[in-house]
């Protein structure tokens, strides 16, 4: 079917973080404009996500979804619902639960680019067949 561009990059769980900023950094060095990027990760929080609540409490985070200056950082089950034209999906969890659940959210969040962060063998694991060779993915 129809969907948005997608890139996967390889990374395991402990490194998925860091690539997916290098990702982000990418796509605003290509000429995205924030507002249209959001980093969404399946696992821990991002530490930006986390700041952003601390400081701003949860009502201030939101507002940042919405106020269009920056980049959108959240998470995959708070998201639904939500799109954002260009995102990057970072597969830093391990735990089987929900993660189907995580995945299907995650890589339906982008209406014109998606660049998923993750190891391969696990995505085939969660997604399935079908979902790894979308992906590029080896099946």
């Amino acid at each position: 079917g129809d969907g948005p561009q997608v890139e996967l990059v390889h990374a395991t769980s402990r490194e998925a973080l860091t690539l997916a900023d290098d990702q982000v950094d990418l796509l605003l060095d290509e000429g995205w404009d924030p507002q249209h990027v959001a980093l969404l990760t399946t696992g821990a929080r991002h530490p930006v996500q986390a700041e952003r609540q601390e400081n701003d409490g949860q009502d201030g985070y939101w507002a940042s979804f919405w106020d269009g200056d920056d980049v959108f950082y959240g998470h995959v089950l708070g998201c639904k619902g939500l799109e954002r034209k260009a995102v990057v999906l970072c597969i830093n969890d391990t735990n089987p639960e929900r993660a189907k659940e995580r995945l299907y959210v995650g890589l339906s969040r982008a209406t014109d680019r998606l660049i998923v962060v993750g190891d391969p063998a696990y995505i085939r694991n969660v997604g399935g067949d079908a979902v790894a060779r979308k992906l590029g993915i080896p099946v």
